[in-house]
């Protein structure tokens, strides 16, 4: 694990330790969450792409500054695919701008095929996140986020993920509908040939006053040495929204 990564963690969260303090945020814990299911598995990275239809929980558990954002993947099989544990820390938190810091402890799971039986491989990693959030109006933001992924176990990468996402949300479709629309470009940079620029929209749809969204994403490689070329991989679902 590359230790000196940590050490602009550090810096920031001294740098700004006072201004948390002047924080108006409400110390009330705030619940909020979704289930989806996916047709078909997509993650950032391509190596941890399920491929098929998956299940997934998202949930977040906020007090002040500090927040509980845990991620549970299944296939319909019902075999673990990820499980994530976040753990976030917003150096800075208003209407307008803002600093996180996190932390996360996933483990990915994957079939190793023997001749009678198989067996489900878990591999641990440990990511940490900075992540800047700039909101020019209530539906448009703007995302810029870097994480460093450390494998744990043999077998497992190492590697750096850039992210830059614009959001546009709450957009009005005649008197009942919101449409929620997102454009990403990441780039990652993974032991052995695990490298590449990625174009990832994503498009999703609710009724007002249902707590149901119909959403449609695609993942597009621009670049990339993996083998066999990611290309373009697509995946639509419904999610129901807490």
């Amino acid at each position: 694990m590359r230790y000196w990564l940590i050490i602009p963690f550090v810096f920031v969260f001294t740098s700004v330790y006072s201004i948390s303090q002047a924080d108006s945020t409400k110390s009330k814990l705030n619940f909020n969450g979704s289930f989806s299911f996916n047709s078909n598995g997509m993650a950032s990275i391509p190596a941890f792409s399920l491929g098929k239809p998956a299940l997934i929980a998202s949930l977040t558990l906020q007090k002040k500054r500090f927040s509980y954002d845990p991620v549970v993947a299944y296939g319909l099989n019902l075999r673990p695919w990820v499980i994530d544990n976040w753990i976030h820390y917003r150096l800075i938190y208003n209407p307008k701008f803002e600093l996180r810091t996190g932390v996360d402890i996933s483990t990915f799971f994957s079939n190793i095929d023997s001749t009678d039986y198989k067996i489900l491989q878990g591999q641990q990693y440990i990511t940490l996140e900075i992540a800047a959030v700039f909101r020019f109006s209530p539906k448009h933001a703007l995302s810029v986020m870097y994480w460093s992924d450390n494998g744990q176990d043999h077998g497992t990468m190492k590697g750096d993920f850039y992210s830059i996402v614009y959001d546009l949300t709450n957009l009005g479709i005649g008197k009942s509908m919101l449409l929620t629309s997102s454009i990403q470009f990441f780039y990652i940079d993974y032991d052995g040939k695990n490298d590449g620029f990625f174009f990832a929209p994503k498009l999703s749809i609710t009724k007002k006053g249902i707590p149901v969204t119909l959403f449609y994403q695609v993942t597009q490689a621009i670049t990339s040495n993996i083998d066999p070329f990611p290309g373009f991989k697509c995946n639509a679902g419904i999610g129901y929204l807490f």
